[in-house]
């Protein structure tokens, strides 16, 4: 099928579903601008596609701790981050959770709302606080299954996140908690602008599904070591390459699963 061709399927979508009254007047950038260039998933679509979307796109501020939707319940909306980070936790009955995977700029938050079952398998809480562009999840769903170039991205990013998650399980069973929260604080600068994360202790030991004292040691470890400096629920990235060296090896898989999905080739 041409571009010509999906981008009248998406239009015509959009004018059949489009609600009367002021929708017109959403945030999404005009035609005459650069489309939706802050989201690189969004980004990667053809042109004609990525113009006939836009009207279905809301620009949105999300807060920091804000929870975008939880696990085991219907999805309204679908998230595509901008400078906002969205950590996906996996929730105990006791009440502790830990994180299985982050979203930002490269991706969506939101995968099971065009995988078929429309529930989520995770709950999303915005781990930094920004922009992101929202999208209904009937719409994602219905756009996945009548334009191609449209599942084949969503289908390429979920892949790259799937590695995420099946590196992260592995990562929290079997490597020690200094290298692991390295990981972490590498994964959190590739989807944010500047090197310094507002986080305490006790928020980092939850999204890794340690003890606060764990760490406390490992973050006092790093900062000996000259690599992030920590005061008062603020840590600061000094030396990356050192966070580098001293990360597991998850990082590097990880990161080629995304590096794979930019360049366009399977994850």
């Amino acid at each position: 099928m041409s571009f010509d061709v999906e981008a009248k399927a998406v239009a015509t979508y959009i004018a059949s579903h489009r609600p009367p009254g002021p929708s017109a007047r959403r945030h999404a950038l005009s035609a005459d601008r650069n489309p939706v260039p802050n989201n690189q998933l969004l980004g990667a679509l053809p042109p004609e596609v990525l113009l006939a979307v836009q009207p279905l796109l809301t620009s949105v501020e999300l807060p920091a701790a804000a929870v975008l939707y939880e696990a085991g319940f219907q999805q309204r909306h679908v998230y595509f981050p901008i400078t906002a980070v969205v950590s996906l936790v996996s929730p105990l009955q006791d009440g502790s959770c830990a994180e299985v995977a982050m979203v930002g700029r490269e991706g969506i938050a939101g995968v099971c709302a065009f995988m078929g079952g429309g529930k989520a398998l995770s709950r999303a809480v915005v781990q930094r606080p920004g922009l992101a562009w929202r999208m209904g999840a009937a719409d994602i769903a219905r756009l996945a299954h009548e334009v191609e170039p449209m599942m084949q991205q969503l289908l390429r990013y979920t892949q790259a996140l799937f590695t995420h998650m099946a590196q992260t399980s592995a990562c929290h069973r079997h490597h020690a908690l200094a290298p692991q929260l390295c990981c972490w604080l590498l994964q959190h600068l590739d989807r944010q602008v500047g090197d310094d994360m507002r986080i305490t202790q006790e928020r980092i030991a939850g999204m890794l599904g340690v003890r606060r004292e764990g760490v406390t040691v490992a973050a006092l470890q790093l900062q000996r070591e000259g690599l992030i400096s920590y005061r008062r629920g603020q840590i600061r990235v000094l030396d990356r390459r050192g966070l580098e060296r001293h990360s597991c090896e998850c990082y590097g898989v990880v990161e080629q699963a995304y590096a794979q999905l930019r360049q366009g080739a399977p994850a």
